[in-house]
């Protein structure tokens, strides 16, 4: 019969070394078992001409209206006088590049914020976005 003296460190140092290497393994593995799935629709179609509304105020950008992908198409998002987020904020406009769309967003010193479609569904998108503001000295 073997020596159990000597089995039992060599077994127990053996299942440390195998239990440290698969956590050190583990998240390499698991990164390259990611899956990514991606819909190409194409290019998107031309930009509509239409005509500008005067602005609605000193501190408002007119954003240009442009092609999204939304489902197997492109849909239309008209063009809107919007304020930026954030005192120097710009917006960056979507564009397409090598069969990938990227979206929208406003870039500034105080981060990025991507257009949020939902913001859309009304006339007063600003005003929903802003508390109102009440300007009466009483």
């Amino acid at each position: 019969m073997a020596d159990q003296s000597i089995t039992v460190p060599c077994m127990r140092r053996l299942f440390q070394t195998l239990a440290i290497s698969a956590l050190l393994l583990a998240p390499a593995s698991a990164a390259d078992a990611q899956v990514n799935f991606g819909i190409r629709i194409g290019t998107p179609p031309a930009p509509r001409a239409y005509r500008v509304p005067p602005s609605p105020g000193p501190d408002y950008v007119w954003i240009e209206g442009y092609q999204y992908p939304q489902g197997s198409h492109y849909v239309w998002h008209n063009g809107y006088w919007t304020r930026p987020p954030y005192a120097g904020a710009y917006w960056v406009e979507p564009y397409h590049v090598g069969g990938q769309y990227y979206g929208g967003r406003w870039e500034g010193s105080r981060g990025n914020l991507a257009h949020n479609h939902r913001w859309d569904r009304g006339r007063q998108r600003d005003e929903r976005r802003d508390p109102p503001r009440n300007d009466r000295r009483d």
